[in-house]
């Protein structure tokens, strides 16, 4: 099918009604067809003619059909076929989201067992301690959890917190834990995974653990990875891409929605907040310029969605563009532990301002005191430093009235 070099814009693709295919060039086509239009991207493979569609006009824009197209393309110059490559992610997908993570583990042993406890507060405790102290191993299928991973979990608490250290501990290796997920996990009954080992012989004094190797990126290299984001046009990189700048926890940014963003202030409800409290994020340039590229004309629903904005993205999408991305060491949670690097080693900023951002407790009564009267104008300055740090050059785009910058 020969190509046209007729351009469409955003008005005059609103306008179209006629059945028919509408090119837009390159391949791209808007289709009105028995009353409904949708963007498809029209190529040959194996000397036939197919049709890959990109989704409906109504939730998908021109901007991001544009961008779907060009990847498709670029599939097409590497001598793959745009159709079959979806087909893989999605499968891929599908069985990420069927390996169970040891957060989700964790939660179901509680509900199995928590009938048994008498005391309340001893229910609300297991779960506090393992989201909190055990945060790094939530995201993480069961079976891949290393002992390493374990270490650094309990790193911190050891010299600080011995007894929280020792509790959580036990918490993880308990009997019914240990013998029916971790052995389980481990690909049988036979021997303990290494998170039953580690867990069992962790140091009960308080000691000093070595060190291995971070589950995060070195802060250094995220300017880099960011540049690899920007070549992405999927929904995931853009949702990472905003993780990343907000230092924001994947839960978080996955439930995000249109109308918790009010000009430069992005604010998490409690609902989703671990502390249970709502949380305010600074949005920085960066941020408001990647919400407004993707911002429909009817901005409700989740922004970070899976096609349609009623569904947000799997809970598994992060991780899988992570592993596409050949990163199959690093986690979600970890670019917040790379936000908190940058911020002690690189910057003036008080600790307590990147405590803040990070929508860490903040238990002393002066650091609460210092809350109450510490401005979002220090938390907006710092996200204004960190994003000027992933992006070394500044990004010129002209933002509308309704969105503006810090």
């Amino acid at each position: 099918m020969s190509k046209t070099s007729f351009q469409l814009n955003a008005r005059t693709a609103q306008l179209i009604t006629s059945t028919g295919l509408h090119a837009d060039g390159d391949g791209l086509y808007l289709q009105v067809k028995n009353g409904g239009r949708s963007w498809v991207f029209i190529y040959s493979w194996d000397k036939r003619r197919r049709e890959m569609g990109l989704g409906s006009f109504k939730s998908v824009s021109l901007a991001t059909a544009r961008e779907s197209a060009r990847e498709a393309r670029s599939h097409l110059a590497a001598g793959r076929n745009p159709i079959e490559v979806r087909k893989a992610e999605r499968q891929a997908l599908r069985q990420a989201e069927r390996v169970e993570t040891f957060g989700a583990f964790a939660e179901t042993y509680i509900d199995n067992v928590e009938a048994g406890w008498r005391n309340p507060k001893h229910r609300q405790q297991w779960r506090n301690s393992l989201r909190e102290h055990a945060a790094r191993l939530q995201d993480i299928p069961i079976a891949a959890v290393s002992t390493q991973d374990v270490v650094e979990c309990l790193q911190p608490i050891w010299l600080t917190k011995p007894e929280t250290a020792n509790r959580v501990r036990g918490r993880d290796r308990t009997r019914n834990l240990r013998s029916e997920g971790f052995r389980v996990a481990a690909g049988g009954r036979g021997q303990p995974s290494a998170v039953a080992r580690t867990l069992g012989c962790a140091p009960a004094k308080k000691v000093t653990l070595s060190r291995g190797h971070h589950a995060a990126m070195p802060y250094a290299e995220l300017p880099v990875f960011m540049q690899e984001l920007e070549k992405r046009s999927a929904m995931s990189a853009r949702a990472m891409t905003f993780l990343i700048l907000c230092a924001a926890r994947t839960g978080e940014v996955l439930g995000a929605r249109w109308e918790e963003i009010t000009g430069s202030e992005w604010t998490v409800p409690a609902a989703r907040m671990k502390t249970s409290r709502p949380h305010t994020v600074m949005l920085s340039r960066q941020a408001l310029e990647l919400l407004q590229s993707i911002k429909p004309k009817k901005a409700d629903g989740f922004i970070f969605h899976s096609g349609r904005p009623s569904a947000p993205l799997s809970g598994m999408s992060l991780l899988m563009l992570l592993r596409r991305m050949g990163m199959n060491h690093v986690t979600s949670h970890g670019f917040r532990s790379a936000f908190k690097d940058w911020s002690a080693n690189e910057t003036t900023h008080a600790d307590e301002v990147s405590e803040e951002a990070l929508a860490h407790e903040i238990g002393s009564k002066v650091r609460k005191a210092y809350r109450r009267g510490a401005a979002l104008q220090r938390r907006a300055d710092l996200m204004r430093d960190w994003s000027s740090f992933l992006y070394p050059i500044q990004l010129k785009v002209e933002l509308p009235s309704e969105i503006t910058s810090p």
